[in-house]
């Protein structure tokens, strides 16, 4: 039996993936540190139910605190699944630094344990926002990464890049999995999905930024579970980048017409100036990822609105 350490498993994808280890049987232990970025105890909620599994271990740790994690990690862990992160590409740009020290700094921090450990599978959950603006669409892994345009971005790549320093000199097998745009069960309150369908639900005015014409590729959480816990059994090289999206653009107005109709209701649309560190679309290359570690997305996003709506009715 497997024991793997998931950083930020109380969180949104986390969880999910937790949910999905544990349905294989694994050991986990989720390293969180509970930030108050959104509400704690959404985050309790999510692992709830896992407190009183013998194979589930859970200690509230930040991942910038190294001895921290040296003092409570004791046991024997056969992998590392990183998604201990500051999120959000709009807040970065009014404060780096904190994002520099919880996603490039603790992520060397972590690799610093791991090497202590001998834990040899490291995989990182790193962000579509490394392309920028890069108009050659779809983006592939080996795209050059010259079109950053916020520092949530620059401290996503700068862990990809000391992942890849350590796997070179200390035989880590360090994987990083390039998210495009997660969605579904346990969603953060700031992310899109979740904020238009509250607002088009309580009928408060939608923010559109631009004209609506942005697009995303939207990928549904449990998909993403399924490519964490499939790269736990890969081993062709010592580092490789993966694109995780379902590889099918939605525009920004497509996307609010969907809500209403899944959801009912009329969206109040409010449309408002570009922000800075968006960039205008997001497509993801995933032949990659379906070559090499069997990722298939499963739920486009006329599917994953439904399983959203669902999964809200059995909320309320």
């Amino acid at each position: 039996m497997k024991h793997i350490i998931v950083t930020g498993g109380a969180g949104f994808i986390g969880s999910n993936i937790v949910d999905a280890l544990l349905q294989k049987a694994y050991r986990v232990t989720v390293v969180d540190s509970m930030d108050p970025f959104y509400d704690p105890a959404l985050k309790r909620s999510n692992i709830e139910k896992h407190l009183t599994n013998p194979g589930f271990t859970f200690h509230q740790i930040d991942i910038t605190d190294p001895v921290a994690l040296d003092t409570a990690l004791t046991d024997k862990y056969d992998a590392i699944l990183h998604l201990a992160a500051r999120v959000g590409v709009r807040e970065s740009v009014s404060n780096p630094a904190i994002y520099n020290k919880v996603n490039t700094e603790g992520t060397l921090n972590l690799l610093n344990f791991a090497q202590k450990q001998s834990i040899k599978q490291f995989v990182l959950s790193s962000s579509s926002s490394v392309y920028g603006v890069n108009p050659t669409i779809p983006w592939n892994e080996d795209t050059e990464i010259d079109a950053i345009i916020s520092p949530y971005a620059v401290s996503k790549r700068a862990a990809e890049l000391y992942g890849l320093t350590f796997s070179r000199i200390y035989n880590i097998r360090f994987l990083v999995l390039r998210l495009f745009t997660v969605y579904g069960p346990r969603q953060r309150p700031d992310l899109a999905i979740n904020k238009f369908v509250n607002e088009v639900l309580m009928q408060h005015p939608v923010k559109i930024f631009g004209a609506g014409d942005s697009k995303r590729d939207y990928t549904y959480v449990t998909d993403v579970a399924d490519a964490f816990v499939n790269a736990l059994d890969y081993t062709g090289s010592n580092f490789e980048i993966f694109n995780i999206g379902h590889s099918t653009p939605v525009a920004l107005m497509d996307l609010i017409y969907k809500i209403e109709k899944v959801f009912g209701g009329k969206a109040l649309i409010e449309y408002t100036g570009m922000q800075t560190g968006d960039v205008p679309v997001t497509f993801a290359n995933i032949t990659k990822a379906k070559k090499h570690i069997g990722y298939e997305p499963k739920v486009d996003i006329d599917k994953g609105l439904e399983l959203y709506r669902e999964w809200l009715k059995g909320k309320r």
